[in-house]
């Protein structure tokens, strides 16, 4: 047995298998997206033109993409400014409870667990102007009914309360399990020394876990930049692009407007945005935090 785990064909064998379905269904898509990307395609048919940078230069002239850019930008900073503070605070709630840990732990994570579409289609009754539950709250304190996905003003608010209702759970599971790998000695030591609940929490469990809380920021970076899903089944994009990121304005034209290769330069530019932006948290916060000893 140990001759043969010193052979290293048995390490290769057992890696290539996972190798070829890595360069065939993750490298050969993206540089045949960049290829498609300089061409007038309508994705089916064998008249395939190069145009060079002429999608580029369409997709970074139009007013609707930098509209889609700036609704990703609004997932970004709700998901970082709102979204990120309460996890933490869920999760450092949820680690103190006494009873019933693990069904607080169930029920955050349930929606994470659920079907874009059934969740699209659940607070699509949530947000109904006429017997919706959001209306009815408000209506409790005066306040008149609000078309929440119609209206240009609130449709996107209502998207990304929707999208934060269905993976703050997920997120909240990861950030409980590192709290709950602190070793309890530290926080008995300060609570002995008078140390406040509150104190506890910002002045040893927040520093102990910010390892966690960047990967959280990160991934919540990422899932911004190819939100979709929800979008579609909610509004579409509307009312009148409101609600347009640039995965749903990448969809419009490579599938329903069979503009492939313009599709595939806006699939190239939520690339380049998306390592621009994941890159720039890495070297400017991430490494900070990258590893925490007790």
């Amino acid at each position: 047995m140990n001759k043969a785990l010193r052979n290293p064909l048995i390490y290769i064998v057992f890696v290539l298998p996972a190798f070829l379905l890595f360069l065939a269904f993750f490298i050969y898509p993206i540089f045949t997206a960049f290829d498609n990307s300089f061409t007038s395609w309508n994705g089916i048919s064998k008249d395939v033109k190069y145009i060079g940078f002429d999608n580029y230069v369409t997709a970074l002239n139009d007013d609707a993409f930098w509209k889609a850019v700036r609704n990703n930008v609004y997932f970004i900073l709700f998901s970082c400014l709102i979204q990120v503070p309460t996890i933490i605070i869920f999760s450092l709630l949820i680690a103190n409870v006494k009873r019933l840990k693990g069904l607080y732990k169930t029920a955050v994570f349930a929606p994470s667990i659920m079907s874009t579409a059934v969740i699209g289609i659940l607070w699509g009754f949530i947000y109904n102007p006429d017997f919706g539950l959001m209306n009815e709250i408000l209506g409790l304190v005066g306040i008149e009914p609000i078309y929440w996905l119609s209206d240009r003003k609130w449709a996107m608010i209502a998207i990304l309360i929707t999208n934060a209702w269905q993976w703050t759970g997920f997120y909240i599971v990861m950030v409980l399990a590192a709290i709950l790998s602190i070793p309890k000695e530290l926080d008995e030591a300060a609570a002995i020394d008078g140390a406040t609940g509150v104190q506890r929490a910002t002045k040893i469990t927040l520093p102990l876990i910010m390892p966690i809380i960047s990967v959280v920021i990160m991934l919540s970076i990422a899932g911004a930049m190819k939100a979709a899903d929800i979008i579609l089944v909610m509004t579409k994009g509307g009312p009148a692009g409101s609600t347009d990121v640039m995965a749903t304005y990448m969809i419009r034209y490579a599938i329903t407007s069979f503009k492939h290769g313009f599709g595939n330069s806006i699939a190239v530019l939520i690339f380049l945005f998306t390592i621009i932006v994941t890159v720039l948290y890495q070297v400017l916060v991430a490494r900070r935090n990258e590893r925490i000893e007790y």
